[in-house]
């Protein structure tokens, strides 16, 4: 069975930090590419970051800088590192898995605005809510 799980969401204070993990189990992780989205509440979804299989990565213009992803593939993890949260990064995170032969290049459309292709994408975790609030 194919699962994408999201965790480390959290409330965190501004200019803090969370480390949001994605642990995927029933396909081979490290063949395909991992992006994150987020959707604030009232928004539509965006695209955070991507990493392909090379380990190269993509950012949406307002979190590089600040976010950080990574892939562990022997942990079948990837990981998205984000630091001086801002309030609005308040948002649900997802990760997803697509393109099997493993390249972001075919999902990021525009790092302005998070423009990532979500039709590309094969699986899909349920989601982790991270709020940031003082």
């Amino acid at each position: 069975q194919v699962q994408l799980v999201e965790s480390g969401g959290g409330l965190v204070q501004p200019g803090g930090s969370l480390r949001l993990s994605c642990a995927a189990s029933g396909f081979p992780l490290d063949h395909y590419a991992i992006a994150w989205f987020r959707q604030a509440p009232g928004k539509e979804r965006e695209g955070v970051s991507c990493v392909s299989t090379d380990d190269s990565a993509y950012y949406m213009d307002s979190v590089k800088g600040r976010f950080t992803v990574s892939r562990d593939n022997a942990e079948s993890t990837v990981y998205l590192q984000m630091n001086s949260l801002k309030p609005e990064d308040t948002a649900v995170y997802y990760c997803a898995a697509g393109d099997p032969s493993g390249g972001c290049n075919t999902i990021v459309i525009s790092t302005t605005g998070g423009r990532w292709r979500e039709h590309a994408m094969d699986y899909w975790g349920e989601g982790t809510l991270v709020t940031v609030s003082s």
